[in-house]
């Protein structure tokens, strides 16, 4: 296994296209695992991880629907184009990021003209700021927060090659995609408002996976129903309103904290706010407050209120 530590022997562009390959198909997973130092998942924990529960896409983690496609995909398309470039059919797809990141920084050091080199470098960071930064931090903790041994080695390397990334990229912004997510408010009024807001991570300023409403399950004690995450939520707060959404507070707080604190990288000095991170704690700072308020209410009841959420009984 690689020791994530000490950086691999591989150059800075030729590293993230690795990164990038182990989020694609398997057996590209597995060449490119041992070209960074350890063995890679085996098929069925490459589609535990990346099929599963973490997609490798920025539309599920950035779309205000927490799906593939959507706004947040034609944004990345739009970026693609607006360089220049045709996107690719997945042009959110972290291996396609990653490869672009990679081609810009490579083209950039290849050129011989300083302002073709300013401009690449100039797209490399919008990139970085609107695509890359604003969702994988809280990613790559999901991936590890799965702990599977051929993944937690990737998840690791490249948190910190990225983390390393922000260091290059001083100043930066709250990238479109935060700008544009739909405004906290309230708790939901009813259970499909609830469950828009729990399934995308840029509503709730949390990622769900399918292994943590399975923890989720078990910590409520409620019977975990396995399907796609919002037919396995709404089985969980249909059974156990005021357990569930007590449990999921406790994930949204620990979000919150997560987010709050940019993790210093080597030799990156003491721990620093970055306001991407910041962003993403409040909103689950929010989340954490209201369902908190939520679950109190519903204690000893069939009925989390907010102030009227009836979740148990409620409709498909």
């Amino acid at each position: 296994m690689i020791d994530v530590a000490a950086p691999p022997a591989a150059g800075r562009w030729e590293l993230f296209r690795a990164l990038g390959a182990v989020a694609g198909d398997p057996a590209d997973a597995r060449t490119a695992c041992a070209a960074l130092g350890w063995a890679g998942p085996g098929n069925a924990e490459h589609t535990e991880v990346f099929v599963l529960n973490c997609p490798p896409y920025a539309s599920v983690y950035l779309g205000a629907e927490g799906g593939l496609g959507g706004d947040a995909a034609d944004r990345a398309a739009g970026f693609w184009r607006a360089i220049g470039l045709t996107p690719p059919a997945e042009p959110d797809h972290l291996a396609a990021l990653f490869g672009l990141y990679a081609s810009l920084g490579q083209a950039a050091d290849d050129t011989r003209t300083a302002a073709t080199a300013d401009a690449l470098t100039r797209a490399r960071h919008a990139l970085f700021w609107e695509h890359l930064w604003p969702w994988l931090p809280g990613y790559l903790d999901a991936v590890t927060d799965l702990g599977t041994s051929g993944l937690v080695p990737w998840a690791c390397l490249a948190s910190r090659a990225v983390l390393a990334e922000r260091g290059t990229h001083p100043g930066g912004w709250l990238p479109l995609a935060l700008r544009a997510a739909p405004e906290p408010g309230p708790a939901p009024d009813n259970l499909d408002a609830l469950l828009d807001l729990l399934i995308a991570p840029v509503r709730s300023g949390f990622i769900l996976t399918r292994r943590s409403l399975a923890a989720g399950a078990k910590a409520a004690g409620a019977g975990y129903r396995i399907g796609e995450r919002r037919f396995t939520l709404r089985a969980l707060l249909e059974q156990d309103p005021a357990g569930t959404v007590s449990w999921l507070a406790g994930e949204a707080a620990r979000w919150s904290r997560r987010h709050a604190v940019l993790p210093a990288g080597q030799d990156s000095g003491p721990r620093r706010r970055d306001i991407v991170q910041a962003w993403w704690a409040r909103r689950a700072g929010h989340t954490a407050r209201i369902l908190a308020m939520a679950a109190a209410g519903a204690e000893g009841t069939n009925a989390v209120c907010a102030p009227e959420l009836k979740l148990s009984g409620a409709a498909e």
